[in-house]
This record gives C-alpha cells, structure tokens and sequence, in this order.
C-alpha cells in the first residue's frame, strides 16, 4: 500500500522515454530492465548511466523504481552476479525483482539495503510459499495470474500484514503458467524464460494430416487459420476494490515491451481509477472505462479473478488498435500548441487531449501548420513538428490521439 492506504500503481517502463510517461501520468512506482538478466529482451532496457538517471527523475517525484533481476541463471552466470547488483544497487533501485531462490539469498547477502520482490515467474499460488519467501527476506510476491480472488484472500489471511502482495491488473496474458512456455525455445531457438520469446502462441495454425502433405486444412470456420493457443488481454479496472478488499497492496500493469502512448494512457487510467478508492464506493465513470479500449489490445476477459474461466480464453485474432498517438504537445505559443508527430494524421481528424485524471479534451483539426508555420493537410513525417490552435497551454509531454482504421493485426 501507498502511505495514502490505497494500493500502489505500478508502470511498466521499456525505455526513458516510457518511464517519463510513467511519471507525468501518476505511477508511484516503476519496473524496468537492465542490460542483464531480465525477462524482456524486446525493449531497450536501461544502461547504468540511463538506469541512474532514471533513478534520479523518478525519487524527485517520490515514485519508486524496481528493476528486473528475474531470469533463472545458468551456472556461467553466477560469478558476475554480485556485481551487477552492487552496480544496480549504485543506480539507486528500490527493489530487485527476482524468480531465481539463488538470486533470492544472494541478493539478501550482499545488498540487504534493497528489497526484494518475488517475479510472478516464480509461480507463488499458496500462503505457505509466500509466508516462506518472507522468512527468507523478500519484502513482497508477485502473485501468479492464475489465482481466484478468493485465493488471494486467502493468501492475505494466511501471511504477515509486513509482505506485500502484487498483482496483474492490465496487460497480456501468456497462454502458459505465468511464463513456464517453451514453443518459442523448440521453434525458434529464442528462449522465452531468457526474454526472448517470438510469441508463437500468437501464430496463426493449420492441421496437416499425415497422407495429405502441403494441404492445411482450417481448425475452425475462419477461413484464414486460427489462433488456437492465442489468449484474450486482461482488464481489471471495473473490479479494483475487490482486489484492494482482498489485500492486494500493489495493482501492476503488464507492457514494458508496449509504447509510450500505451504507458501514459494504461497509467493514467489505473491513476485514476486507483484514486477513486478513497470513496465510499467505488464507481469510475463511463469515459474512464472506456480508456482501456483505447489502447492496443486483444480482446479482454477477467482472467481467472473469479474462477477457472468457461467462456474460452482464445481469441480468432490479433490486436485490435481503433486508436493512434497522434503527438506530443512540446510547447505553446501565440495560441497554437506545438507538437512532435507520432502517426500520421489530417486536417478533418478529430484529436484528444490526454490530461492526468480528467476526461480527455477533444481538439478539433481544423488548422495544421507544419514546423516553419506553413499551413498542411497531413503529417507524413515521423517526429515532426505541428502546431494547432488551442486557447491555453497544454502540459508539456501531453500526448494526443485520434481514432485510427480500426485495423487488427497479429
């Protein structure tokens, strides 16, 4: 929990760039990678002097930085590792993440000033495992996603009031046991338990019989294939005082493989939503509840909050991305917003304003100019400058959106 009572928002941060999303949009605290050990291999992660200054940014806002650590070692591995954790511990991180019982004791060692949490990857699914953990030193569990509500309570019942429990409340869900997946190892030598997964539970599949080489007959009607391994996404939002009631301390959302645009909106969204349980009920508004079907997602589901899911967990496709960023408000001058592009978008498309815990503004497109002031009908250019006019000053690192096509993609 937060010193204000309520359960802490947890960002995931790729790059600098994401974690300044974090930030401006209300995260108390942050996960993020370094160059070593860590179960995302896909986003930039951090170098030491990036890891530092991030460190630094994030304490001058009083949010809490927690850095990966969570790979299982091999042997050849192991005599760098006292190191690597002085070095992180020297960047100023809060907290190691970790799944491996080695790293666990050694970390407790040789760095005992800095907490360490227990990966979701570890599969913690019980109090006595937990209660355990915190004998050994860990000050908090990632909880496994395929827990019931009632056996988080259950777990929050059965262990010290000291060790916090974390919990998924946004993101993509593995089709495996909380990462335990080894198709990406056997087709294509990256191994997913090293950060390297190619997601071929996301692959469209076809049935070949034996006889009939080269004829790839459909599993089900779609007519292009279909994703029988494919998981839905999993949105939480509506039902966060039922996980503060059963002592969730820590509401974490899945993606630092995801965009900038995806933190701010994801972050800002549980910002909010977290905040409303100060109330005496919890009720977000309609614009609230909308917010995350503007992010790049598959369909959502509840996962397994409220028992073994029967509607079916796969999905016959990809993303659905209905929403852009369109830019990111740099200044304001003279009336006119200036802006960095992100998509392109025209005179004609509608904007919105993405402000921390309002309902977003709309901004109509009706006067485009590029950087030099000239007037345009389109920004085709990645990153360039824009300006529209608006009557006030729009926070600086405010990001804009527009509605796409409404395409879906793998």
């Amino acid at each position: 929990m937060t010193q204000k009572g309520i359960p802490e928002v947890l960002a995931p941060a790729g790059d600098m760039e994401r974690l300044e999303a974090a930030l401006r949009y209300g995260a108390d605290a942050v996960y993020l990678g370094g160059k070593q050990h860590t179960m995302r291999s896909a986003p930039k992660n951090f170098t030491p002097e990036q890891l530092a200054e991030g460190c630094r940014r994030a304490h001058a806002q009083g949010v809490r930085v927690y850095c990966t650590v969570n790979t299982l070692l091999n042997n050849d591995e192991v005599a760098g590792l006292p190191g690597y954790l002085h070095e992180l511990r020297d960047c100023g991180v809060d907290a190691f993440i970790v799944a491996d019982m080695g790293v666990l004791m050694l970390a407790r060692r040789e760095v005992p000033e800095v907490e360490v949490h227990i990966s979701t990857q570890a599969g913690v699914t019980n109090y006595l495992t937990a209660r355990e953990l915190f004998g050994l030193g860990a000050k908090r569990v990632v909880l496994a996603r395929e827990l019931t509500l009632e056996e988080i309570r259950g777990i929050r019942q059965n262990t010290p009031p000291e060790l916090e429990l974390e919990y998924f409340v946004q993101g993509a869900m593995c089709v495996s046991f909380s990462g335990r997946c080894l198709l990406s190892n056997y087709f294509t030598g990256r191994d997913g338990n090293r950060g390297e997964c190619a997601q071929p539970c996301r692959w469209r599949y076809h049935l070949v019989e034996e006889t009939r080489p080269g004829q790839y007959f459909p599993i089900s009607e779609e007519e292009n294939g279909t994703y029988i391994l494919n998981a839905k996404d999993l949105c939480l939002l509506p039902h966060l005082d039922k996980l503060r009631d059963a002592g969730v301390d820590s509401f974490k959302i899945e993606g630092r493989a995801k965009s900038a645009y995806y933190v701010a909106v994801a972050v800002n969204a549980y910002r909010t939503a977290t905040d409303l349980l100060k109330n005496e009920v919890y009720d977000p508004p309609a614009w609230l509840l909308a917010e995350p079907e503007k992010l790049s997602h598959r369909p959502y589901c509840t996962g397994f909050l409220f028992g073994r899911p029967e509607d079916g967990q796969r999905v016959p496709g990809g993303y659905i991305r209905a929403w852009e960023a369109a830019g990111v408000v740099e200044g304001w001058e003279r009336g006119r917003l200036l802006c960095s592009q992100r998509n392109k978008f025209r005179v004609g498309d509608t904007l919105e304003a993405l402000l921390p815990g309002r309902p977003p503004v709309v901004i109509p497109v009706e006067d485009l100019r590029d950087g030099a002031g000239e007037a345009i009908q389109a920004t085709p250019h990645a990153t360039m400058a824009f300006s529209l006019p608006w009557p006030e000053a729009l926070p600086v690192g405010t990001v804009l959106r527009f509605m796409a096509e409404g395409e879906v993609g793998r």
